[in-house]
């Protein structure tokens, strides 16, 4: 199996990012999104949809999202203006925790994600500092129970657990 590689990312003002490692696998999906798409749902990571990534930084209160790659490539910048920068190209997958800010910083006109938050949870799109209600949410969300690339015996549950 894989192992996805962790990326702490610490509060960047305005944005908390997580506590939660940012999780990324290569060479980890088809190139199918209907296909990527099954794979997500089958580990619970549900309400899937396929576009891009916003060009602007933002983060969720209320959901951790999966967005796996499967056409083009573009540069992704997580944790806010000064974090980690990734490029994304076909089978690259993100296991973004609630909170922490993602960005597109420029990518080729095909590129396209398959995106799902687990447990198919309604999320919202935040840019700038969390208020006392999105603050709340942080703290009450669940941690998923599987992984979205290899389920509930994945990584995911362990390194989000420690």
């Amino acid at each position: 199996m894989d192992q996805p590689e962790p990326h702490h990312l610490p509060p960047s003002t305005p944005f908390p990012n997580s506590p939660l490692p940012l999780l990324v696998y290569h060479d980890a999906l088809p190139s199918d999104p209907a296909a990527v798409e099954s794979l997500f749902a089958r580990h619970g990571w549900t309400a899937a949809w396929v576009n891009g990534v916003y060009p602007f930084h933002h983060w969720h209160s209320s959901a951790h999202e999966v967005l796996g790659c499967t056409r083009g490539q573009a540069r992704l910048r997580l944790g806010g203006p000064e974090g980690l920068l990734l490029d994304a190209i076909p089978g690259t997958v993100l296991v973004i925790p609630a909170g922490v800010a993602h960005c597109n910083e420029g990518s080729s006109p095909d590129f396209q994600v398959v995106g799902a938050t687990d447990g198919g949870r309604d999320y919202d799109i935040v840019r700038g500092a969390p208020t006392a209600r999105q603050r709340e949410n942080l703290a009450t969300l669940p941690l998923p129970k599987s992984d979205p690339v290899h389920g509930p015996g994945g990584p995911l549950p362990r390194l989000w657990r420690t």
